[in-house]
């Protein structure tokens, strides 16, 4: 019995020696990296398709259009009557506007038709002649002064037998505004500007018959201005 004990636990331990090694313990796995989320795309369009428009809540704003400006006209010169029995012409005389070009102790002296021109004051309070039949047909003393950039003028000379007259026609926007007459007869040196509004030819034609009689006088002969 005990040699039958014997021989059992013998053979376990050999069985117990040729078993296999026990297993190496196993590092635990490292873990996962989460993948990297990429951003989301905006889907791939055909060549030339049009993106939509963006769009507004907001409501159009009106555009305000502003009125041109027009220029308005000042009121015709009062006339005086017609002279009854009046002489068929009539002096002007006055100050040449130009003191220092002219001899002193002398005037100047316009001779007109009372039936076409009549005697008075401009709209600045000088004295002027205005025509009797066209509105705003009017000459007036003057003297030389800046003009604003859209007037342009051409000049010209104006001879008579006694006086010289350079005439200057200026024009805005093409369109004749006034004409000025400047000169005298060597003693006295003066200028006249001719303003219109309608019948231009006719008023200057008129206006240039008044003109032309310009001369020069003492000035204790002179009509007194009104």
């Amino acid at each position: 019995m005990f040699r039958r004990v014997l021989v059992i636990l013998i053979l376990s331990l050999i069985i117990t020696s040729c078993g296999g090694a026990a297993p190496a313990p196993t590092e635990a796995p490292a873990p996962e990296e989460p993948a990297a989320t990429e951003p989301a795309t905006q889907p791939l369009l055909p060549e030339n398709t049009p993106l939509p428009e963006p769009t507004s809540t907001l409501e159009p704003t009106p555009t305000e259009v502003l009125p041109t400006p027009t220029e308005t006209s000042l009121p015709p010169l009062e006339l005086p009557a017609l002279l009854p029995n009046a002489p068929a012409l009539l002096a002007w005389d006055g100050m040449p506007t130009y003191l220092g070009d002219s001899q002193p102790g002398f005037d100047f002296r316009v001779m007109y038709d009372p039936d076409v021109w009549a005697l008075t004051e401009d709209q600045f309070g000088y004295p002027a002649i205005g025509h009797r039949e066209i509105p705003y047909c009017v000459i007036s003393v003057t003297s030389g002064r800046g003009l604003p950039a859209n007037i342009s003028v051409e000049q010209d000379i104006l001879y008579t037998d006694t006086i010289t007259l350079y005439v200057g026609t200026a024009f805005e926007d093409g369109a004749k505004k006034f004409v000025t007459y400047t000169g005298g007869d060597g003693t006295i040196n003066t200028a006249f500007q001719v303003d219109f509004e309608e019948q231009v030819d006719e008023c200057l034609t008129d206006a240039e018959a008044v003109i032309t009689t310009l001369r020069s006088i003492t000035a204790s002969l002179a009509t007194p201005e009104p």
